[in-house]
């Protein structure tokens, strides 16, 4: 019997008690290993816990080409105090799957909950089957970097990292992510009269640093820099702390700062901007990102403060770097071809930590615009780290492949999709690289707002999406 969508759902429902955020994926890949022993199916597992699980064709297309279903087994957790200790409690509302106060792992848990449900049935007809899932997709791509040669025997991919109900994602744009340290010196904090406010963005919509570049949302980075740039015009402050952001790949959607002032005029300058602040955030952003804003409160003292030359170091830093788009593609209709987007920015022990995530579909204009980053913070003595780079990847709208998949949404859905090349890094440029000869096909339910608390996944799109996959592998096959 061919299934429905129900078991898809209870296993993105197992899924989802496993908490599996990037760099700390051993749980679901020792998941993955146990469903293909209960299955009775071939897998292998490498150094960075990508699993393969194989599945041999339904008999009678032995002679098939084989197939492989694309997925990773990490996701961007936000709103979780402990991500390692913290399951997603989903729910449905008017036909939607959301979380209650996260994100909802949709991306790309749905995907791989489809995968799992076709190794489980029998009924689904298809060629040989190779089910791979990739870790630290979302921060790094070091396990499709990582891949062995060796460990794909299929060059036909049907990638279900996909957020565009309606599209095949034909294309995506490489991203390099670096992490760039500028040196503190921890002071002992400052006495006298003197008044500590923990200042706070929050509400902002955030979202995925691809995707939602060109969406004009507010990045907590920018308020957070201008009243920090406020005071330091007016006067003298210590900074004991800055944390902005929620994940590398997403946009700030929040920001705490705690600062000392001299009690007196300075510290009433400093409440002042909490007003300041918001009526700008909402004359600039208010029908785009409504409910960022600013909360400036009293707080504890702090035992230790950051030294004057490394925040104003950071705030040149800031000042200097682009954020959000920086070029709209020639080529490609609204789409964009270059952005870069600071994601966090953390006070540890003995640096201040940003990370920049640079994306283009010209791996040149990403790599150019990368050094230049990377220069503006060596000029403030600060030290850039590469933690990835990830190519661009563009595939053959015509070749065969990618038009019987168009065929197979027409015949079974009643229309035929967009192809576009997206503004989202994909693990495809690795596997190009990797696999000579591969071609790939992204394809997925309609997901909105991945990277945030406000990721949902519309149902009926999952149960259109099912349809096609299976109807595409046995044409396949």
């Amino acid at each position: 019997m061919i299934p429905t969508t129900e078991r898809v759902f209870q296993i993105f429902k197992e899924l989802n008690q496993i908490p599996r955020p990037s760099h700390h994926e051993e749980r679901v890949a020792d998941y993955l290993c146990q469903f293909a022993e209960r299955l009775g199916l071939a897998y292998q597992r490498d150094k960075e816990n990508c699993v393969v699980i194989r599945k041999p064709a339904t008999p009678g297309h032995e002679d098939a080409e084989p197939i492989v279903l694309l997925n990773h087994m990490d996701m961007v957790c936000v709103g979780m105090a402990d991500p390692l200790n913290t399951p997603i409690d989903a729910y449905v509302e008017n036909g939607w799957m959301k979380a209650r106060g996260t994100s909802l792992g949709a991306d790309n848990g749905i995907g791989l909950s489809m995968a799992l449900a076709v190794l489980e049935n029998n009924d689904i007809v298809h060629g040989p089957l190779e089910v791979i899932t990739t870790t630290n997709e979302e921060d790094g791509m070091s396990g499709a970097s990582q891949l062995s040669r060796d460990f794909l025997k299929g060059r036909k991919v049907i990638n279900l990292d996909s957020e565009d109900y309606d599209t095949i994602t034909t294309g995506a744009a490489g991203a390099c992510l670096q992490f760039h340290r500028i040196p503190i010196v921890r002071q002992p904090a400052p006495g006298g009269k003197r008044r500590w406010y923990c200042i706070r963005i929050e509400g902002g919509l955030g979202g995925h640093s691809g995707v939602d570049i060109n969406k004009g949302r507010c990045s907590a980075v920018i308020p957070a820099w201008a009243v920090l740039a406020a005071i330091y015009n007016e006067y003298a402050f210590d900074v004991a702390s800055i944390k902005i952001g929620e994940a590398n790949a997403s946009i700030a959607s929040s920001a705490e700062i705690v600062l000392c002032i001299a009690s007196g005029e300075g510290a009433e300058f400093v409440k002042q901007q909490e007003q300041m602040l918001n009526d700008w955030l909402r004359e600039e952003y208010g029908d785009r990102d409504p409910n960022i804003h600013c909360v400036i409160s009293k707080c504890e003292r702090q035992e230790t403060v950051v030294n004057t030359e490394a925040l104003e170091a950071l705030m040149g830093c800031l000042e200097q770097i682009p954020q959000g788009v920086v070029k709209m593609s020639d080529t490609m209709k609204d789409t964009v071809e270059t952005s870069n987007n600071v994601g966090r920015i953390v006070t540890e022990e003995d640096c201040f930590l940003v990370s920049t995530h640079t994306r283009s579909f010209i791996d040149s204009e990403m790599e150019s615009l990368s050094k230049d980053i990377a220069n503006v913070f060596s000029s403030y003595g600060g030290k850039s780290e590469l933690v990835m780079s990830a190519p661009a990847w563009q595939e053959d709208q015509q070749s065969a492949f990618l038009q019987l998949t168009s065929d197979t949404f027409l015949d079974v859905l009643g229309w035929r999709p967009r192809m576009v090349a997206m503004h989202f890094v994909l693990e495809a440029g690795f596997f190009v690289q990797h696999y000579p000869g591969i071609q790939m096909a992204s394809i997925g339910p309609r997901i909105v707002e991945p990277h945030s608390t406000s990721e949902r996944i519309e149902l009926s799109t999952i149960e259109d999406i099912w349809q096609v996959l299976i109807e595409l592998l046995k044409r396949l096959a």
